[in-house]
């Protein structure tokens, strides 16, 4: 009886090691498969960029990815690799967006968003730094959570009086300090003595070189207007052209050796980061280990998206080239802002689907455009 009761006792416990066994091997065989990639690229052309950076908590992927695009042209330029701050350019938006606020009595966005040609504005008004100059940061990372609520407490606190301080700069300019550093007004880069202005002169860029684009029917093509988008406080102007000329603007920056501001939206299901991958997946629908079958958006279904705010303008990043998927499908190759470890090596490879419908716009250097479609903009 004791030998029989022993043996139910073994066969109950072979019971539960083979179920936990089989379990562990269903999990490892689920996660597998979710961790493959059925995505293998073929890269056709890649622009040489500098690092992957970091823009940790903050909503300063426009100066990152425009800082990035600019470091890309100063090598194309001069083949020199110079890490510019991000942080410099941002203080001073933040203060052109303060002063924004206060001027239309609080019913402006302050946010930390902001669009590639603020970044140019900074160049014209204020010049730039390099990153080892001025870095931005009080602790190892970025993060702006705070100092954004404290700068527009300020703000806010100023517009509660009938008339506004002329010193009330000084009071912001103490918080960006807190947070940010202090900027120094001249400095020393490899050997030489500049102010951010005269660095900026020294880099040889022409800010009326770059030009935005956008693709959308509420507004006439081939002309420009100002994007209704919440970041778009400085009223920057976009040329307005149809979707594909507006994917003919990328190719033709990618394949003359220029890169590409993109501003987007990447809140998408197929927007995959773990994979570092964008493609159009329609709701609700996982990526199995094949390929995705897109649909080729409409220039109307941008329009719906745009409006009823399915699209928005989250993100921005650098296109620096072009790869293809095992079945010839066209990505574009994107360097993102959220340190090495996400997507690919830091970077995001975007189909060109995804591109057509998910684009908000665009910033390229003018030389890039092909004289037919100029003619249509009749660009100086």
């Amino acid at each position: 009886m004791q030998e029989l009761k022993k043996l139910k006792k073994q066969t109950e416990n072979m019971k539960k090691i083979y179920s936990t066994i089989f379990l562990i091997l269903i999990f490892t065989c689920t996660w597998t498969a979710l961790a493959q990639n059925p995505f293998k690229f073929t890269i056709v052309k890649n622009i040489e960029a500098t690092e992957v950076k970091n823009q940790g908590n903050t909503g300063t992927c426009w100066s990152f990815s425009t800082s990035s695009f600019v470091e890309s042209e100063i090598l194309r330029i001069s083949g020199k690799k110079i890490d510019l701050s991000e942080m410099f350019v941002a203080r001073k938006i933040y203060l052109e967006k303060a002063e924004n606020y206060l001027r239309f009595w609080g019913k402006a966005n302050f946010s930390q968003g902001g669009l590639a040609h603020d970044y140019f504005n900074v160049i014209d008004k204020y010049g730039l730094m390099p990153e080892t100059v001025y870095n931005g940061k009080k602790n190892s990372n970025h993060n702006h959570s705070l100092l954004e609520i404290s700068l527009k407490n300020y703000l806010d606190s100023i517009l509660k009086f009938n008339t506004i301080d002329p010193h009330w700069k000084e009071n912001f300019e103490t918080i960006l300090d807190k947070f940010l550093g202090a900027c120094p007004a001249l400095f020393t880069y490899e050997g030489k003595e500049y102010s951010a202005k005269s660095f900026a002169e020294s880099l040889n860029l022409k800010t009326s070189d770059y030009l935005g684009f956008t693709s959308y029917t509420h507004h006439p093509f081939y002309k420009n207007f100002i994007l209704e988008i919440p970041d778009n406080f400085s009223r920057g102007q976009y040329f307005n052209a149809p979707i594909e000329t507006l994917i003919d603007l990328i190719n033709s920056s990618i394949d003359k050796g220029y890169s590409v501001v993109w501003d987007g939206d990447v809140s998408e299901t197929g927007f995959l980061r773990d994979k570092g991958v964008a493609v159009l997946l329609p709701e609700g629908i996982l990526l199995g280990d094949s390929l995705p079958i897109e649909q080729i958006p409409s220039q109307q279904l941008r329009q719906y998206t745009f409006d009823n705010h399915e699209t928005a303008d989250d993100h921005l990043m650098q296109i620096t080239g072009i790869a293809n998927d095992q079945k010839g499908n066209k990505y574009f190759i994107t360097k993102n802002s959220w340190g090495k470890k996400s997507g690919i090596e830091g970077y995001v490879y975007m189909s060109e689907k995804y591109i057509m419908l998910k684009t908000v716009s665009i910033y390229i250097n003018k030389n890039a455009i092909t004289p037919e479609i100029n003619k249509q903009f009749e660009i100086n």
